[in-house]
């Protein structure tokens, strides 16, 4: 079985149990479990409040929340996000897996000259994301794609300000093959 779930996730002969929720599931890790090995970088690095990882069947999603990455109503990348991207592409840069960087926003409407809409906002934070990963990083270009959902992939309410933080934020998705 696990040499088939390698086979699926395009890592032959290295093989990567994640637990999560009592279940495990197979994914290519560079030097043992990936999903540890970010836990143990937000661990390590005080990000619990601001970087989230999920598993699904699209694969393993580090959910970076906006105060981390940029200034409200901004795509500019921070100083800080760049020492932060730094420090996640260590393990991405050796995956074999596709990267999908998703830029969301809030639901609340901005309409400034350089994003009229939160389509704009969410599009500009992914590209700004995913170019720093390939051209700061070393990603694979081909590796490597860009969406933006706008405020309509929410992972909580709109209704309160907390719930708007947790929606405003860009998805890193480790793709499983």
């Amino acid at each position: 079985m696990i040499t088939v779930m390698g086979d699926v996730f395009g890592n032959k002969g290295k093989i990567v149990a994640i637990k999560t929720s009592g279940t495990s599931a197979v994914m290519p890790g560079p030097e043992g479990n990936l999903k540890s090995e970010l836990n143990s970088l937000i661990e390590k690095y005080h990000y619990n409040n601001s970087i989230r990882l999920e598993e699904n069947k699209r694969g393993v999603t580090i959910h970076i929340l906006d105060d981390v990455l940029f200034p409200s109503g901004s795509a500019d990348l921070t100083t800080n996000s760049e020492v932060v991207l730094h420090r996640l592409a260590t393990l991405l840069k050796e995956l074999p897996n596709d990267i999908r960087v998703e830029g969301h926003t809030d639901d609340v409407p901005i309409n400034t000259k350089s994003f009229p809409s939160n389509w704009h906002l969410s599009v500009a934070r992914a590209l700004n994301t995913a170019y720093d990963l390939i051209k700061t990083e070393g990603l694979k270009p081909d590796k490597v794609s860009i969406v933006g959902y706008s405020e309509y992939k929410p992972i909580a309410s709109n209704d309160t300000p907390e719930g708007r933080a947790l929606n405003r934020r860009v998805d890193i998705v480790i793709i499983k093959k």
